[in-house]
């Protein structure tokens, strides 16, 4: 053998152990803890919308419209799901170069590179896309409230599939991407306050406005068809949310088992708060009431459940009960708007709320100051401010794009049912079926 040739063997060799070397290095960063808790949790925030949001809001519309809310959720989940790997993902959490303070790349467009032993911190990058996809999967389906028993099925599935890549994922690169403005800036948001309550909450007082009132609102009483489903809904969100919130620190630690207890006080704390104001105000404690309090304490607390404590969980939960309900007194009441069922008001609402009290109640004392969105030497006036520009811009961008969207999609397709649509039903106006044949 020439000495080229032995040079050439020995450069192979060192290729090799280099890459088996770069191999286990990989699969020796994946925490099997971690790993399998994500696992759970993109479970449970999956649960979340189905079958938990689709219960939940099902039960909340009249009989006639309960299969087209069921079928605007399963549909939201497929789409966003295709969507979400084609380039949601990329543009979210890829490096953007000269953009990436507002907006990711093309990398990982098909997620391109994301293979088995490619990793995201201590879990399989793979799983960190699909645990993100459940995020872009709920916060489309949420807005499915505002416009429930009017919207046309087309317009609604063209809007959020736009919405997803224009108002979702931009906003997703700011807060949680490496790189995003509102990320360098220090914004707290745990899981998802101006991601996805603002932006969701936001994009439904506008859709409600495009849109307009159903036909019936302010004439008849238009009551939900069956709180029970309501219930057995609400009660598969407050279990999801703790893969929603636990899983948001991305580890099996004490972060994650912190924000599943405060999830849970403030959920508690919200569902108690709004009944005992009606017990008050009408005499009687309703069911409809108990459960929208305790989404209120879910979704106020999201964007603080990795940075306060107990205590500060108990009051934001106490919070959102109060200002919630006169959220929902006011639009309803006053405003006039008919955002079908109370998203602004209690996710949008929450959202605001909830990542405002994150810069006041955060404690250091936790621990969790080392993670997403912390600037080192920032005080509570100071991360104040930050926590206003980031609802502030959250909100005015979700608002602007939305309403562009929508005039957008109105060119091609009607956004609501015509009249005689409407009084039938969408169940049979849009699907030629029925949720109940008896």
């Amino acid at each position: 053998m020439t000495k080229n040739h032995k040079l050439s063997g020995m450069s192979l060799i060192s290729l090799l152990l280099l890459f088996f070397s770069g191999s286990a290095t990989a699969a020796d960063s994946i925490n099997g803890a971690d790993t399998a808790w994500i696992m759970i949790s993109t479970a449970l925030v999956l649960f979340m919308t189905l079958p938990g949001l689709a219960l939940f809001y099902g039960g909340l519309v009249r009989t006639k419209n309960v299969l087209s809310v069921l079928m605007q959720c399963f549909a939201i989940t497929s789409i966003m799901s295709v969507l979400w790997l084609i380039a949601g993902y990329s543009l979210a959490f890829s490096d953007g170069g000269s953009m990436n303070a507002f907006i990711g790349g093309f990398d990982k467009v098909l997620f391109a590179g994301v293979m088995e032993g490619s990793v995201s911190g201590t879990i399989p990058e793979g799983l960190f896309a699909l645990f993100q996809m459940t995020f872009a999967i709920i916060t489309p389906a949420l807005i499915v409230g505002a416009f429930a028993e009017r919207a046309r099925f087309s317009a609604m599935m063209l809007f959020s599939a736009i919405w997803l890549f224009i108002v979702y994922v931009p906003i997703t690169h700011w807060v949680w991407a490496e790189g995003g403005w509102l990320y360098e800036m220090g914004l707290l948001d745990f899981a998802g306050g101006t991601v996805v309550h603002i932006t969701a909450g936001t994009a439904a007082l506008v859709t409600a406005m495009v849109i307009g009132k159903r036909k019936d609102f302010g004439v008849h009483a238009l009551t939900p068809h069956n709180l029970t489903m309501t219930v057995i809904g609400a009660g598969m969100l407050w279990v999801g949310w703790f893969g929603f919130n636990g899983g948001s620190a991305l580890a099996a630690d004490g972060n994650a088992a912190m924000a599943m207890l405060v999830t849970h006080i403030s959920a508690a704390a919200g569902a108690g708060t709004w009944a005992a104001i009606e017990w008050i105000k009408h005499g009687k404690p309703s069911v409809l009431g108990i459960v929208t309090g305790m989404v209120a304490g879910l979704g106020t607390i999201t964007p603080a459940s990795g940075y306060v404590g107990p205590a500060g969980a108990l009051l934001i939960g106490l919070s959102a009960g109060i200002v919630c309900y006169m959220a929902t007194q006011f639009i309803k009441v006053k405003l006039k708007l008919d955002d079908s069922l109370d998203v602004f008001p209690v996710h949008g609402v929450g959202g605001i709320l909830g990542t405002f009290l994150a810069g006041i109640l955060a404690s250091a004392s936790l621990g969790v100051f080392s993670g997403q969105g912390y600037v080192e030497g920032m005080n509570m006036s100071s991360q104040v401010m930050v926590q206003l520009i980031g609802i502030g811009s959250t909100l005015a961008y979700t608002a602007v794009m939305t309403y562009l969207i929508l005039k957008f999609v109105g060119l091609f397709v009607d956004l609501r049912v015509d009249r005689e649509e409407e009084t039938e039903g969408l169940d049979i106006a849009s699907h030629d079926e029925r949720g109940y044949d008896f």
